[in-house]
């Protein structure tokens, strides 16, 4: 990802609780607001999602995308995009790493490049908005 926007926060739980969390994309649309349906559409040999289908409904954006997902055990998952009608890119990935005390500290790294014209700082600021809604609702997910 050549520019990106990337934040942290540390969950009280370990790596492979908190990925089970992030596999879980049936369970996505209870601790995401903006996702509204979730269609796995191929598994990986790891049974893990290789290729999911997102419907996103952010008020005034609406639009369906196809992802494809690589994973690393319970360390890290990258996504890229696949399809989509308003985005040319985006291209992700969850880094999580122990924190001590069984405590995950969970980097989310996202670069977006839609298809309408947008000034690179307000794409940015967009990123960062996802970026810390995703992490809060994450934590508050795992946690609860």
């Amino acid at each position: 990802m050549a520019e990106h926007t990337r934040s942290s926060i540390v969950i009280d739980a370990t790596p492979a609780e908190v990925m089970a969390v992030i596999a879980d994309f049936a369970g996505y649309p209870e601790w995401t607001d903006e996702l509204k349906e979730i269609e796995v559409l191929q598994t990986g040999p790891d049974g893990r999602a290789a290729e999911v289908r997102l419907l996103l409904d952010a008020g005034a954006i609406r639009d369906e995308h196809v992802l494809a997902y690589t994973w690393d055990g319970d360390r890290e998952v990258g996504w890229t995009l696949v399809k989509s009608q308003m985005l040319r890119a985006l291209d992700g990935s969850y880094r999580l790493a122990p924190a001590g005390q069984g405590r995950t500290e969970v980097t989310y790294q996202l670069a977006v490049d839609v298809k309408i014209p947008m000034l690179g700082m307000i794409k940015r600021k967009a990123e960062k908005v996802i970026i810390d809604r995703a992490l809060a609702g994450l934590k508050k997910r795992v946690e609860g």
